[in-house]
């Protein structure tokens, strides 16, 4: 293979660096700061063809290699990593699979306005059960006449909210594992389907990151991807792909960090010389030069491969894999150069060490990666017979079940039926039947420590105003139960103050009863509720994980509920 790049190429690679050091590194701060998806950047990215590099002229996209997009991905992610993840994943996880999978309508309809960049797309595979292991999806779509019914949730999905066009994958077939997923196109503006919690996350902060939920969500036939049963199968052969994307992300990371400190250390003057000139700084430079160089070209060499229709999967694998191992030592080395202002916001390499590390993570763990490579070396090995019946028995459906309960071995009785008034009889005779008794407080003290209340009534996302926040108190006050709430209710929108927040990094609640209301219970929540004795939850979504890690739950809008809950309270007397 030749290393070096065509005139074309290099051209591609010009024009996206100075698009990235005029556009976005004088906004990197600002974006990584205030946690800013770069709307204005992404059309103008669409503008300048960049959101469709590989795609044909014919679908809206530029025609170039796939070596040429890679390294759109690394000029972009040298200055900022989170603008080369929101490319990548458009085009690697999003688009890349209509273009292989898609029937032409379906390619007219939708890889058109994404590869233009009218439109931008996302990957919906993750689930909270379901992470490297996608068998055990959960999410499903269960075809009704002409449409597929979906229902379920994804996590961590990149260009979560801002995208318009999502490949989502569900489960149409039970009980046979991977051979029942099934792929679908999702748009974003179908009815049931919302967005939750929006990640606060340590690094790429300028990329979007939340959760999907799907209610009902009604998917014509024609927009399923593919056959079914083939998600899987399509799942991983666009995660191969996307595994140069990310490693490029990693490998522009580390060329950024190391032109920094490079920079940094020739002007740096101690001991009456730059520190460029010390040995021990100059050795780390030759050592982050040269494990940049080596990563390229293992890079450059799996996008080769893709573009020239080869097997990639593996050379893709080990790309990911050093890339973003060597990315987190170069911008340690980084960081170290520049010393304690290496440790300041507000200078780049601090903000490429917390970029770098999710690049060991997404789009397949380090240790899948290792995985891969592994059975690609020793073939994969037989299944058991105890395998190859997982999934088909009530044993294994009963273990799942239980598994999915972060806080432990709970009740899970969830009230679906009847209407508002009738939900809450029902559920209040539940706590009678535990010997719960109600005493009103006079008032909810927001000073007082949650860690040792008996009781609390948390409140999530669910609420639309924080003028509706007194139905919520009132409740509280009823219950005998003091204020809470989930982390974004009280970071995010700032609603409540931080000391009511409940979860790991929160309060951790330890007493004997226990109210979600509106919170979806992702794990930061459910883990900072784990001990209490008894948990309730109220959510318009019956696939909250909240109900499967709670006693009693009503499924309903809080708005129609907790009004309900407040009177018949008040009518009892209490």
């Amino acid at each position: 293979m030749n290393f070096k790049l065509t005139g074309e190429q290099e051209s591609i690679k010009n024009t996206i660096r100075k698009f990235a050091e005029t556009k976005i590194e004088p906004i990197a701060f600002q974006l990584d700061e205030k946690n800013m998806f770069p709307e204005e950047i992404v059309r103008e990215m669409g503008q300048l063809s960049f959101m469709g590099l590989p795609y044909p002229l014919k679908y809206g996209g530029a025609a170039k290699d796939v070596l040429s997009y890679i390294i759109a991905v690394e000029e972009l992610s040298r200055v900022d990593a989170g603008v080369g993840v929101i490319l990548s994943a458009h085009v690697s996880l999003a688009s890349w699979p209509i273009m292989e999978f898609g029937t032409e309508n379906q390619k007219e309809k939708y890889l058109t306005p994404l590869a233009s960049g009218k439109k931008i797309g996302a990957f919906g595979l993750t689930e909270e059960n379901a992470g490297s292991d996608a068998g055990g999806t959960e999410t499903t779509a269960v075809l009704n006449g002409d449409y597929y019914i979906l229902n379920g949730a994804k996590v961590f999905i990149t260009n979560a909210g801002y995208a318009d066009t999502y490949v989502i994958f569900a489960v149409t077939t039970p009980g046979i594992g991977t051979k029942g997923i099934s792929a679908f196109i999702v748009e974003k503006e179908w009815k049931g389907f919302t967005f939750g919690t929006h990640y606060n996350k340590m690094g790429i902060r300028s990329s979007a990151t939340a959760e999907l939920l799907f209610h009902n969500v009604k998917v014509p036939k024609e927009n399923l991807l593919g056959k079914e049963g083939e998600g899987f199968k399509i799942a991983m052969m666009t995660l191969e792909g996307g595994r140069i994307g990310i490693a490029a992300q990693a490998l522009g990371i580390a060329q950024g960090a190391y032109e920094k400190a490079l920079n940094y250390a020739k002007e740096r003057i101690q001991f009456g010389k730059p520190i460029s000139r010390q040995q021990s700084i100059a050795f780390k430079l030759a050592d982050m030069t040269t494990k940049i160089r080596a990563a390229r070209f293992m890079v450059y060499s799996a996008a080769v491969l893709k573009q020239e229709h080869e097997s990639y999967g593996t050379e893709s694998a080990m790309a990911k894999l050093y890339a973003s191992d060597i990315c987190l030592e170069v911008v340690n080395d980084a960081v170290q150069i520049y010393g304690g202002s290496g440790y300041i916001k507000g200078f780049a390499v601090e903000r490429m060490y917390r970029d770098a590390k999710i690049c060991t993570i997404y789009e397949g763990t380090n240790e899948i990666q290792k995985l891969v490579i592994s059975n690609s070396i020793l073939g994969k090995p037989k299944k058991t017979s105890s395998e190859n019946t997982a999934g088909n028995t009530a044993d294994v459906a009963a273990k799942k079940s239980a598994s999915k309960a972060i806080t432990g071995n709970r009740k899970r009785v969830i009230i679906k039926e009847g209407t508002a008034e009738e939900k809450v009889h029902k559920f209040l005779s539940y706590l009678d039947s535990e010997n719960m008794k109600i005493e009103s407080n006079s008032a909810v003290h927001l000073g007082d420590n949650i860690g040792e209340a008996d009781r609390v009534c948390s409140i999530g996302l669910g609420l639309a105003s924080k003028d509706d926040l007194p139905i919520i108190q009132e409740l509280a006050q009823s219950m005998g139960a003091q204020l809470g709430c989930s982390r974004p209710f009280a970071e995010e929108r700032e609603w409540l103050p931080l000391n009511r927040f409940v979860g790991i990094s929160g309060q951790k609640f330890k007493g004997s009863f226990y109210m979600a209301i509106g919170i979806s219970g992702q794990i930061q929540h459910l883990g900072g509720i784990r001990d209490a004795k008894i948990i309730t939850a109220i959510n318009i979504d019956e696939n909250a994980p909240i109900f499967s890690n709670a006693d009693y739950g009503i499924v309903g809008d809080l708005y129609e509920i907790v009004p309900v809950l407040n009177r018949i309270l008040k009518e009892k007397g209490l």
